[in-house]
């Protein structure tokens, strides 16, 4: 998937104004609209030029894009990651997937259901719209619950139709044992009422820091723990760190790399909690003395072990 730049559809600067977005999409649609125009790309430049005005005259969409946008040019190979949109505001919960099918891929991929960033959901005659937003948090705050500061950036038109950011700081209590893709509702954090009307609410969906240690699925949590050769062969009780803190592991006699074991409701908490697998990798200490040279090759003439060889019948 190539990275579109939407400013470069439009023929407008960065810093445009939304009456000039709008002007520059009068001007082109009028060139390029199927049904007047005459170029043979017609239908394939309306389309873009219809998604660049989807995101550039909505502040939400502008502001998430403008971030990802200092990071890439038009026609890069590009995919988005699943928290590229982190830390923004968005009303509604996003397009569904009927609502696309005039856009591409591209614009499906970032703003689409799992992307945010649409206008979709209930309107409320006098209560305020609810917002939505995407948070990273680290598994840990899951194992234990914790408390914390985050900043959410909210569009903000200025008089001069230009998309400017808003910093919203809360204090978030995020429960013990919530997973990702779970929404943290915030009562009266969305928009304001309309007319004294209430406020609506504000959904964090939680997402986890990535972090090479650990591979999440649901409730389970998978990690790789590094043994010595000898831990493996003869067994052994060891420690290793985990999100939940340092457990004990017993490593049965006769391991080999790639052994999993299970340490029962290790996982992330709930009415019913998940497991931790921990695979073993067997490591082998470095040959850079002369003593472990002379280990390795004891090793290697009284073991006569070949690990190429095929036993059975």
């Amino acid at each position: 998937m190539e990275f579109k730049d939407y400013y470069q559809v439009l023929g407008v600067a960065k810093a445009a104004t939304a009456d000039e977005v709008k002007k520059a999409y009068r001007k082109l649609a009028r060139q390029f609209h199927p049904d007047v125009s005459k170029e043979p790309d017609a239908e394939r430049r309306m389309q873009e030029i219809n998604e660049a005005k989807a995101v550039l005259s909505d502040p939400e969409k502008r502001l998430a894009y403008d971030q990802l946008a200092e990071q890439h040019h038009a026609g890069q190979d590009f995919q988005p990651s699943p928290e590229w949109d982190a830390g923004f505001e968005y009303r509604g919960r996003g397009f569904e997937e009927a609502d696309l099918g005039e856009f591409s891929d591209f614009f499906a991929n970032l703003f689409g259901q799992s992307g945010r960033g649409g206008r979709g959901g209930r309107d409320y005659q006098m209560r305020g719209e609810d917002r939505h937003a995407k948070v990273v948090i680290d598994l840990e705050d899951a194992y234990h619950g914790a408390v914390r500061a985050m900043t959410l950036q909210v569009p903000q038109v200025d008089a001069q139709g230009r998309v400017a950011s808003r910093a919203h700081t809360l204090n978030v209590r995020i429960p013990k044992g919530v997973k990702a893709g779970q929404h943290i509702r915030l009562s009266g954090q969305g928009s304001p009422g309309v007319g004294g009307g209430p406020a609506g609410d504000l959904f964090l969906e939680i997402h986890f820091t990535p972090d090479p240690r650990y591979q999440i699925e649901g409730r389970d949590i998978h990690q790789k723990v590094p043994v010595t050769p000898w831990e493996a062969a003869l067994g052994a009780s060891i420690e290793t760190s985990t999100p939940s803190g340092v457990v004990k592991v017993k490593v049965p006699a006769g391991s080999q790399s790639g052994r999993r074991l299970r340490l029962k409701g290790r996982g992330i908490p709930g009415a019913e909690p998940g497991d931790l697998y921990i695979t073993l990798e067997v490591v082998l200490p470095p040959a850079n003395t002369d003593k472990a040279r002379e280990l390795y090759e004891t090793m290697a003439r009284e073991l006569a072990f070949d690990p190429r060889q095929r036993t059975g019948g």
